[in-house]
């Protein structure tokens, strides 16, 4: 079964893997489901998660019903638990919207919520990061979760995150990033596509981000708050839950 689903990862398109997830996310959480692990999104129970990757993957970190990962579950401990995502009225956009938050976002009735991509069936407005058609101010929340490293400008679209997000407004702008990294690495010579994901990770992320992204935030005028929510979590409960014990959650404010 781990050895169809890392083909199947690979081999189809990613806007076509999304559409066919819908059918076959039932099938994993059936075939998969036990006690061992809990995905705290839908709270369902597991025997083990499945793997995921493009060229080394992740064992036991894709959860079988929401196809959350790592960070999605971190994500969501800290949206539920340190927020006020689920009790105020919120205009929110959310970049590429992920499929184990899509629908769960879509329910709420306390936020006025838009996703935005170029490519995603799930997008409800088509458009560049670079280039918004939103007003200033627009939003109480932006979510862009991994987006940033497949973007050549992303000062441009640093920029244009903070244009769109209102006064007194946050967000969180989740990247891949590399803390034993002090600079972010990017290297516009490397074109072959398997050489690619073996250096960034992934064949269309175009650079390694180290810890300097905090800075670059704050250079377009975030205040930055560097959350490593899994220091409120036991050991048990990383654990279950299959997260990244040392993963940052890059929390951004807009000044009022």
């Amino acid at each position: 079964m781990k050895k169809i689903f890392k083909y199947f990862l690979n081999a189809i398109p990613r806007p076509l893997l999304i559409k066919l997830s819908y059918f076959v996310r039932p099938l994993f959480a059936l075939y998969y489901k036990g006690n061992t692990y809990e995905d705290p999104i839908d709270g369902k129970k597991f025997r083990s998660f499945l793997p995921y990757g493009y060229e080394n993957p992740r064992e036991n970190v894709l959860s079988p019903s929401t196809l959350s990962l790592e960070r999605h579950r971190l994500l969501w401990l800290y949206l539920k638990n340190e927020t006020n995502f689920f009790s105020d009225h919120l205009k929110v956009l959310h970049f590429a919207p992920e499929q184990s938050f899509y629908d769960r976002f879509k329910k709420l009735s306390n936020i006025d919520y838009t996703t935005t991509d170029l490519n995603s069936p799930l997008a409800d407005v088509k458009a560049d990061i670079c280039d918004l058609p939103f007003e200033n101010d627009s939003f109480d929340v932006i979510l862009c979760n991994h987006v940033l490293e497949h973007i050549p400008d992303d000062t441009k679209a640093m920029q244009e995150l903070f244009r769109t997000l209102k006064p007194g407004g946050w967000g969180v702008l989740q990247i891949p990033q590399d803390l034993k990294r002090a600079k972010t690495f990017e290297d516009d010579s490397i074109t072959d596509k398997k050489e690619r994901a073996k250096i960034f990770g992934q064949y269309d992320h175009v650079r390694i981000y180290g810890l300097d992204y905090f800075d670059k935030l704050r250079a377009v005028g975030f205040k930055v708050e560097e959350v490593n929510y899994s220091e409120n979590l036991t050991e048990k409960e990383i654990d279950t839950y299959r997260l990244a014990s040392a993963e940052i959650i890059p929390v951004v404010r807009k000044h009022q």
